[in-house]
């Protein structure tokens, strides 16, 4: 979906407005509107993502404001609002049963000893914890966890807010079938009682478990943040931990990254070095580490060789736009560091 700003309370019920105000509306980019789909179990929520996206969005606008009054000025809060739109998301994480029945039930093409083999090694790849991307590409996994949903990454806007996820566990045998008749899941609570989202502590240099209450929200700090912030807010460098010994768990979340204009102009005077170009600072403090935790700076080069560095993404005068399209190129491209290739 997409979160458009408009004037009043009252746009929640109305057609997206151009205007810029502390409010918003939602409405479907690319599917059917959900309230053309004629089923009883659908009544009313549409309205309900309106109303849990609005509150949403009204916390990030209230965060960028008490963060514009801590460090001086109004960047964050304007940058929002002169965006005039923002994104809704509904994540869903595959089990790795259920991404072996989708794989199973997908097209043929070869011979069937070679789909036999594809399949073999898809369902050690998902045994061992494979990894798609936002776009549900294959992608590279990290050797010294390999069992991600999400592989390491920043956001590159400027908060993301998430729903404290939701937990299915579905009906699926190991025994991988091409029918979905049993793909039916039951809300459970988080096998761990955490979120299973990871975020990486650069100067501890330590991976940090994320905890939730029910009924809460999570708020990312993304890079444009970062950025606009001349380095005051840090960005957060995470991921998504699938659990293991769970293979029929599947994880639901609502997402709603809240980013500049695309027009947005950056600039990184007066923006610290060691954020822009945090190799050689971070290779530092991982030589520091080494001989007191050796695991977590193997850890910590291991990411860094699948996070391409703000350096090599961000120049002087690009617009967010620009810089979103080189993010995500590098990351998911043909060549990036976590592409299939």
């Amino acid at each position: 979906m997409q979160l458009k700003y408009a004037q009043g309370t009252e746009a929640i019920e109305s057609k997206p407005s151009d205007g810029v105000g502390s409010h918003l509306n939602l409405e479907n980019e690319t599917m059917g509107r959900i309230s053309d789909i004629k089923d009883d179990v659908f009544d009313n929520l549409e309205n309900m993502f309106k109303a849990l996206g609005l509150c949403m969005m009204e916390i990030g606008l209230c965060l960028a404001r008490i963060y514009d009054m801590a460090i001086g000025g109004n960047e964050l809060e304007q940058s929002l609002l002169e965006s005039c739109a923002a994104k809704g998301r509904l994540i869903h994480y595959h089990s790795m049963v259920d991404s072996l029945v989708l794989r199973e039930a997908g097209p043929k093409k070869g011979s069937s000893k070679r789909n036999a083999n594809n399949h073999a090694r898809s369902k050690e790849n998902l045994l061992k914890g494979s990894n798609l991307d936002t776009n549900g590409n294959e992608v590279r996994l990290c050797e010294i966890h390999p069992n991600l949903w999400q592989q390491w990454h920043y956001d590159y806007g400027i908060f993301t807010l998430l729903t404290d996820p939701m937990f299915l566990l579905s009906s699926h045998r190991t025994t991988v079938k091409s029918e979905f008749s049993n793909s039916s899941g039951q809300e459970c609570a988080s096998p761990s009682g955490h979120s299973y989202l990871q975020v990486f502590h650069p100067n501890k240099n330590k991976v940090l478990m994320v905890k939730a209450s029910p009924e809460s929200f999570i708020v990312q700090v993304g890079e444009s943040a970062d950025i606009l912030s001349k380095g005051k807010l840090r960005s957060t460098l995470h991921c998504v931990r699938r659990p293991a010994r769970f293979e029929n768990l599947s994880r639901e979340t609502f997402v709603v990254f809240l980013q500049p204009a695309w027009s947005k102009t950056f600039s990184i005077s007066d923006y610290p070095m060691e954020h822009y170009n945090p190799s050689v600072h971070h290779l530092e403090q991982a030589e520091e580490h080494y001989f007191a935790d050796q695991d977590q700076n193997a850890l910590t080069q291991e990411i860094q060789k699948i996070v391409p560095p703000l350096s090599a993404r961000l120049k002087v005068g690009m617009t967010f736009a620009e810089f979103s399209r080189e993010t995500t190129k590098q990351y998911y491209g043909g060549s990036g560091l976590q592409s299939n290739k």
